[in-house]
């Protein structure tokens, strides 16, 4: 007895288990990508509502120790719920029974069960989940796929990442094996569990649910060896049986399973929406009140405009509002272009026709991205006729050396912006910025940011509810 103990391996609180089938299809593993499609709309989901509540466990475990009962269970029903997709798709093809859906044990060949911790460290919450966690998200990218499988690693996402990685090629094997013999090799199953378990204990490590270090061990097999043994029920008197059995029954379904599903998914969903929501609000209110000169403007980054051709071109702007320029000037306002040259250089905006017109035959480069820095595409031909000032088409215009400012009224045309040197010679070096008044930006930030904590605030109402509805 002592050497069988000294034998095993350290406890780990996860138990997954899987069981073979050993009538399996050789075909039907061909379409479980499609018949399990259900089950992944639904996992998504599931997995958006475990990432939401795991950032509230964070701060329940930051504060007090404790992972919320409520939110355990939910998130262990997910993690049961996946690997019953995995077992049965292509994380193992291990049956052709088809999952259940429920977060709750059913009778399945694959089982999954996590041991509540009663405390969890307050300190080690900050750091286990993503720098100790570290050797272990890279040796599962490899299980799972691909660089952007390590990252999955923690959400435990088989279904994106499983066909590229170590267990997806072991599996395709085995599918090839039991294509063409029926018989599933029992060493790659085994094998393939082992990883599968690795996964696991991986994903629990970093969803904060234990404290228990995952082993860099490869427990193989459908029998977890390594799982905590469950200590049997306690064996209940007479009168105590006797209590048990007079005792009323819950009504099925009082517990509120699926009502507390559907409010912990909502509520997630609604989470997202309001951290998206505020999250814009709060840019929208910063760029404001940032980026705002002395006049009132919002103003982009200025950025080093050069070419050694004879004008810089904006692509076209088609304005165009149907007879509502009043929303126009309510939302854009006046538009206004900087420039800053030690030569004098010409800025402009015209109509496009009468551009395209005067830069005919013209070498010129047209501004296509503004992203890292300007990028040009060049259009060959010779010098203009004559400087660019002495052109009457232009809506407005300015020119000169240093800081020079042009400010627009937009209306209905199609127009482009012109920069160019003021002799109308090549060679030009400007830095422009451009920006609009938008008064009504600091305006629709606030709007966010209302809408987004109002709905932060349902949010966290159907989180509670959902947490709080138990079964009996």
């Amino acid at each position: 007895m002592e050497l069988e103990q000294a034998q095993r391996p350290p406890a780990s609180p996860l138990q997954l288990r899987g069981a073979l089938d050993p009538g399996l299809s050789r075909w039907l593993w061909l379409v479980k990508w499609l018949l399990a499609i259900p089950h992944f709309v639904v996992l998504f989901f599931l997995w958006l509502a475990f990432l939401v509540l795991t950032v509230v466990a964070f701060f329940a475990i930051l504060f007090t120790g404790r992972y919320p009962r409520g939110i355990f269970d939910f998130n262990v029903g997910v993690l049961r719920w996946t690997w019953r997709v995995v077992f049965y798709s292509y994380g193992a093809l291990g049956t052709d029974r088809y999952p259940p859906f429920t977060l709750h044990d059913a009778e399945y060949p694959a089982t999954l069960e996590l041991a509540y911790p009663e405390r969890l460290s307050r300190g080690l919450v900050l750091v286990k989940w993503w720098l100790l966690a570290i050797p272990h998200y890279i040796v599962v990218g490899v299980f799972l796929g691909g660089g952007y499988a390590a990252a999955e690693a923690t959400d435990w996402i088989w279904v994106v990442g499983v066909e590229a990685g170590l267990i997806g090629t072991l599996v395709l094997f085995a599918a090839v094996a039991l294509l063409f013999t029926t018989r599933y090799p029992r060493g790659i199953f085994e094998f393939v569990l082992g990883l599968d378990r690795w996964v696991a204990r991986v994903a629990v490590y970093a969803g904060l649910m234990t404290d228990t270090y995952p082993p860099f061990r490869l427990d193989q097999g459908g029998e977890d060896a390594a799982a905590v043994p469950t200590e049997p029920p306690p064996t209940l008197h007479a009168a105590e049986t006797a209590a048990v059995a007079s005792a009323p029954l819950a009504p099925a379904g009082e517990g509120g399973g699926a009502g507390r599903v559907v409010l912990l998914v909502l509520g997630s969903i609604a989470a997202v929406l309001a951290f998206g929501l505020l999250a814009g609000g709060c840019a929208l209110v910063a760029v404001d009140q940032s980026q705002r000169d002395d006049d009132g403007f919002l103003m982009s980054p200025s950025e080093d405009f050069r070419t050694p051709t004879y004008a810089i071109v904006s692509e076209s702007a088609d304005i165009e509002t149907g007879g509502a320029e009043w929303a126009l000037d309510s939302f854009l306002g006046t538009v206004r272009i900087r420039s800053e040259s030690e030569r004098p250089v010409f800025v402009g905006v015209g109509p496009a026709t009468e551009v395209d017109r005067y830069l005919d035959d013209v070498e010129h480069d047209v501004v296509t991205d503004l992203e890292d820095e300007p990028r040009y595409s060049r259009l060959g031909g010779g010098e203009p006729d004559g400087p660019p000032g002495a052109q009457q088409f232009w809506a407005a215009s300015t020119s000169g050396s240093g800081e020079q400012t042009l400010d627009w009224e937009p209306e209905d045309g199609d127009w482009r912006a012109v920069v160019m040197n003021a002799d109308g010679r090549r060679g030009i070096s400007a830095e422009l910025s451009i920006g609009a008044e938008l008064d009504s930006v600091i305006w629709v930030g606030v709007g966010l940011l209302a809408a987004g904590a109002l709905l932060a605030a349902g949010a966290a109402l159907a989180i509670t509810a959902g947490v709080r509805r138990r079964r009996r």
